[in-house]
């Protein structure tokens, strides 16, 4: 049974990493927020410590730490801005780090991140869920069959798959109230709601080789990825107005489409049970590190630092 301490309690998907503890047959021993909204922690590990105040989280975890009953992880799941504090605190305390995307913000963050992995010898662990739903790893499997073997023209050398990716998820005012809304601690839209899209479509088609932004605002984004095997036409908003009439006509919130090659891709359900998976690829050993998630993190930087330029690249239906 492993030891795993958590940061950021109170968050929306916290309760995913509590679950994934308990179902992987680990323990939850000590929780961090400054928000003690956290009620939900009876549903899974009761007994757990509870801190509002980091210091004293900071004193309980090193003590743990001197009396030898170390905490073997700790996972994060406080706003984007902290990540890469708090996975160095994880780390310098002998624990490995299990961290929401992104990762961090900035890609040099992540080369400051292997040189304490380097010193600690411990490891960071992002939590790239689509990376294991069976719908996905069956197209990346897919794709490659027909890249190896040429059955499909696309598939062919000089042809590249067409695909467009929308995902709405409607938002209240809250949202732009909230850290969420300030760019400098979420990364913005892009990098808060899309980083794990782009580091899916990353993972099956390849490299990004163009990134053209079309559309940066505070409430949608959208643009034209140009990938080793892909040319993708991407569209993300949390405005409820950006919803297809049908969508809204049925009182529905959240759109998410991805078309590949004009076939949809149809991956809503699976995703139960991911968090969990993840959680037990980590403690076996497995699971995506450092370099898996520098892809994505690179590509939403990029994004949020590019001037949009509407006259460049194939733009989204929805721009």
């Amino acid at each position: 049974m492993k030891r795993f301490a958590l940061i950021g309690g109170a968050g929306y998907v916290a309760p995913r990493h509590m679950r994934a503890v308990k179902d992987t047959g680990n323990e939850l021993v000590a929780v961090l927020d400054p928000n003690d909204s956290v009620g939900v922690i009876d549903s899974y590990f009761p007994e757990s410590d509870f801190f509002t105040e980091f210091e004293r989280f900071d004193r309980h975890v090193d003590k743990k730490r001197r009396k030898g009953d170390a905490i073997d992880y700790v996972s994060i799941c406080s706003p984007n801005y902290l990540h890469d504090a708090h996975i160095r605190f994880a780390l310098r305390n002998g624990a490995d780090a299990i961290c929401e995307k992104p990762l961090v913000l900035n890609p040099w963050n992540i080369d400051g991140l292997e040189e304490v992995e380097a010193d600690t010898g411990s490891k960071v662990y992002n939590i790239l869920q689509l990376r294991l739903h069976p719908a996905l790893i069956e197209l990346k499997q897919k794709i490659e069959e027909n890249q190896s073997d040429g059955r499909s023209d696309k598939g062919k050398a000089g042809k590249k798959h067409e695909i467009d990716l929308t995902y709405i998820t409607s938002r209240g005012r809250w949202y732009f109230i909230s850290w969420k809304g300030d760019d400098s601690k979420s990364g913005g839209i892009a990098t808060n709601i899309g980083i794990h899209f782009f580091d899916m479509l990353i993972w099956i088609f390849g490299k990004v080789q163009m990134n053209i932004v079309h559309l940066f605002e505070p409430n949608k984004a959208a643009g034209f990825l140009e990938l080793e095997n892909a040319r993708v036409r991407w569209f993300l908003s949390v405005d409820e107005k950006s919803l297809p009439g049908d969508v809204r006509a049925l009182g529905q919130r959240t759109y998410r489409s991805i078309t590949v090659d004009g076939e949809e891709i149809e991956f809503s359900k699976g995703f139960t049970d991911l968090h969990t998976l993840s959680y037990q690829e980590i403690v076996d050993g497995n699971g995506f590190g450092l370099n898996e998630a520098r892809a994505s993190v690179e590509t939403a930087y990029a994004i949020r630092n590019t001037k949009p330029a509407l006259m460049r690249g194939e733009k989204h239906p929805f721009v």
